[in-house]
């Protein structure tokens, strides 16, 4: 019997503690605010032991890391999303020497403030937002940052201002023509920031977050559509020529088909009224949008951020 003398050698690996939920409350007096993430930690580096021979002398366990994630909500608090895990990432990769690269996830489910019927307001009661999460990724090497923050689930209509027409036809082609639809879609996006030393200065990631949510919804509104890929390029282009933190925007679109009811049965006519929402299938459109001069580094593939 021949023996294959190829060695086996350790291919990429890491490891750490995913979805730690932790709610940190602010007490402004009477007035509390909430910040509510789930943030996974994994770590990398100076492993190979760990897995050759089951020594853990280079192992931080996955519970000093969740416990490290609900002690930094209480020193350092919690300002952002994004500063939060630039915290985390730091102090694993200068803390532990076998460390060389943290990577931290965070989704971040928002609340806001309950109104009240009374005269004096309530400023410790609050609704969970339902328009979308918002999500972002740090890198850590110990030298230079990644930062890719987003959001998903963010659904948004036209119930107008849309066509779909003067497209490929086969022998399989059904499907007629529009010339005034309803364009619906749930956001998934990601953006990279182009922050990456601790000599530049560091984008302030509240404001940020709102102003691409917002030129990426404007745009959505303001363009007439001839295709959802037009309209997602626009959505793109908006973010990259009004935020100059931002070299690269990376969306995926699912087309929530609306379709016209036939009603003549009934003897109504339809008049761009009534339509059968369908769920699936679903047409997927997705694109990258750069600042010009700039490489691609969002995955393709965002489930693999």
């Amino acid at each position: 019997m021949t023996v294959n003398s190829r060695p086996v050698i350790l291919g990429q690996n890491q490891y750490g503690k995913a979805e730690n939920r932790v709610v940190r409350i602010t007490r402004d007096g009477a007035a509390h605010h909430v910040k509510d993430l789930d943030v996974s930690v994994s770590l990398s580096g100076d492993m190979e032991e760990v897995h050759y021979s089951g020594s853990n002398a280079h192992v931080l366990p996955t519970d000093t890391t969740k416990n490290t994630v609900f002690a930094f909500a209480k020193e350092y608090g919690i300002e952002s999303a994004e500063q939060f895990g630039i915290h985390l990432a730091r102090h694993f990769v200068t803390s532990q020497e076998p460390i060389q690269r943290a990577r931290i996830r965070i989704e971040e489910y928002e609340w806001e403030r309950i109104a009240t019927s009374g005269a004096d307001e309530v400023k410790h009661s609050f609704v969970r937002k339902g328009q979308e999460t918002r999500l972002t990724q740090i890198t850590y090497d110990g030298s230079s940052w990644e930062v890719v923050s987003g959001l998903k689930d963010l659904t948004v209509m036209n119930s107008t201002n849309s066509e779909f027409r003067g497209y490929a036809k086969d022998k399989y082609t059904t499907l007629q023509e529009s010339h005034d639809r309803i364009l619906a879609t749930s956001v998934s996006g990601r953006w990279r920031f182009n922050w990456t030393d601790d000599e530049q200065q560091m984008p302030h990631w509240e404001e940020s977050y709102e102003q691409v949510k917002k030129h990426m919804l404007q745009a959505f509104a303001e363009t007439y559509s001839l295709s959802l890929q037009q309209t997602m390029y626009q959505m793109g282009v908006r973010v990259i020529d009004n935020r100059s933190e931002i070299d690269e925007v990376r969306f995926s679109l699912p087309n929530k088909h609306h379709f016209l009811v036939d009603l003549e049965p009934f003897g109504l006519e339809n008049d761009n009224e009534v339509y059968f929402a369908a769920d699936r299938p679903y047409g997927l459109i997705e694109a990258t949008i750069l600042r010009d001069g700039c490489e691609p580094r969002i995955p393709v593939d965002l489930t693999n951020l």
